[in-house]
């Protein structure tokens, strides 16, 4: 069976995900798009020969498309879609956020609880990336002993001038959150976040540039997080693992080291979907595969809501001065422990 697949949004992520799901994913093709911008979606629909849909439910809801990817900006629209999905109870990938606060995430995993049946898969790709995955098993195999330390760093070369401080938290750090909550397999115990007196002067309106949050599991590994997203030097993409017996490193990736004029030289990628290319790739094929073995296998809605607790929660340490703030968690339902 080849599943009918239709994306919601196809601006830089969702042409992304067009392209792949017509020329690198086995057992699906782009049925349908959507977009707020007609001409972006007749362009879509032109290049790979799919629907063009007036709007996002009308997609859902045809009986021409089996599953839905949700790339739609802003954010906060992804809520509604999900919910759309699953009250058709069709398969949906959303990209992160799932939605942009825990009482949204909430709601969708309500919904896919009463529902019966898990339909969502979140689009944390980075647990798809082969360097995290290396990562995760010599954690898991304690190759180097316990993981005492994490230093990261998250940067972007430039930003919109629509994006905001805020953005840089729950649309940005939200993928270490995420990858780093599933890289230990344990929660978080407390969180800060802090503004340094210093910004870089490529910044706008809105934006503090950088970011610092420190992060503690409920083990007691401490995590640091550089979020810097007017860098001016790519996108680059920092972690280290400190373990009892050695370190674990993952850099941004690279095919080749250029050496020229007296200097060595390393290029860097200039945003997300060069640097996780596979990683994409991997993730949209594990969304297929699950569908058509009626099981899927990826980041829940409830990990979507973890990520979210803890970003309303840095959001709330940034605001009263870096004051440190306690994760809250409601307990685990059996409903995804099961899954």
């Amino acid at each position: 069976m080849t599943l009918r697949i239709g994306i919601i949004g196809v601006g830089t992520m969702g042409s992304d995900h067009a392209k792949r799901l017509s020329t690198r994913i086995n057992g699906a093709t782009l049925a349908g798009v959507c977009d707020l911008i007609p001409e972006r979606a007749q362009k879509m629909a032109d290049l790979y020969g799919a629907k063009v849909y007036a709007t996002g439910k009308d997609l859902i809801d045809s009986p021409d498309i089996d599953a839905v990817v949700v790339a739609t900006l802003p954010h906060e629209t992804h809520e509604q879609f999900v919910l759309e999905a699953i009250k058709q109870k069709k398969y949906v990938l959303s990209e992160k956020p799932l939605t942009t606060s825990a009482a949204g995430c909430r709601r969708v995993v309500d919904a896919e609880i009463a529902g019966g049946k898990r339909l969502v898969q979140v689009g944390f790709m980075r647990r798809f990336d082969q360097g995290y995955q290396e990562i995760k098993q010599a954690i898991q195999n304690k190759t180097y002993g316990e993981p005492l330390l994490i230093h990261c760093a998250h940067r972007n070369e430039d930003t919109p001038l629509n994006y905001n401080s805020d953005m840089a938290i729950v649309e940005t750090a939200i993928h270490e959150v995420d990858v780093l909550h599933w890289l230990l397999g344990e929660d978080y115990d407390s969180v800060f976040c802090f503004l340094p007196k210093k910004q870089t002067r490529y910044t706008h309106k809105g934006l503090h540039d950088p970011q610092i949050i420190e992060m503690d599991t409920k083990s007691g590994v401490h995590i640091d997080l550089e979020v810097f997203v007017c860098n001016h030097m790519g996108y680059d993409i920092n972690c280290r693992v400190v373990c009892e017996e050695g370190e674990i490193a993952l850099y941004t990736p690279q095919n080749t080291i250029v050496k020229v004029a007296e200097s060595e030289r390393e290029s860097i990628p200039n945003d997300f979907t060069v640097r996780f290319k596979k990683a994409y790739d991997r993730e949209m094929q594990a969304f297929v595969d699950g569908i058509n073995a009626d099981q899927l296998t990826g980041p829940t809605s409830w990990d979507g809501l973890i990520a979210c607790v803890t970003c309303d929660a840095l959001f709330a340490s940034r605001d009263e001065g870096g004051v440190r703030k306690k994760i809250e968690l409601p307990e685990t339902p059996s409903f995804f422990q099961e899954q």
